[in-house]
């Protein structure tokens, strides 16, 4: 078996600029709980796996990694919810907390609901519900 089918996810890193506004965002706005804090550096327990944020001056300074500010951008952490109406409840609770988005939520292509924003240092997040027939294009195995 390759690597990715016996190594699941634990959790997603996301490198920022300003950890303590980063862990504003993500408490405050979306309700994730702090697990761990150490300097540049935090980490969130959340539903089915663990978000981290680490500063990006931080992982400089300890381990050569570099990051260039906004390619956070490239990132995108997609949350799957249960049916395309809890899109648009997330959407009106979310908006209620001061959370900006690109767009009000919308079914795409795609077959699915989706409802995207941004965290603080440019991370793009998509909220989406497949939307009857579910996801398209199944591989066979």
């Amino acid at each position: 078996m390759k690597f990715a089918q016996l190594h699941p996810i634990q959790d997603v890193c996301i490198l920022v600029t300003d950890v303590e506004a980063s862990i504003r965002f993500y408490t405050q706005k979306l309700g994730f709980e702090l697990k761990h804090r150490a300097p540049g550096f935090a980490d969130f327990i959340g539903a089915g796996l663990t978000l981290a944020l680490w500063e990006r001056s931080h992982i400089e300074s300890h381990t050569d990694v570099r990051v260039p500010v906004g390619s956070a951008s490239a990132v995108l952490v997609a949350v799957r919810v249960d049916s395309p109406a809890d899109i648009d409840v997330l959407y009106a609770d979310l908006e209620k907390d001061g959370v900006t988005f690109v767009n009000p939520p919308a079914d795409y292509p795609w077959n699915a609901r989706c409802l995207y924003f941004r965290g603080p240092d440019g991370e793009t997040w998509e909220l989406y519900a497949w939307l009857d027939g579910g996801a398209p294009g199944r591989v066979a195995a």
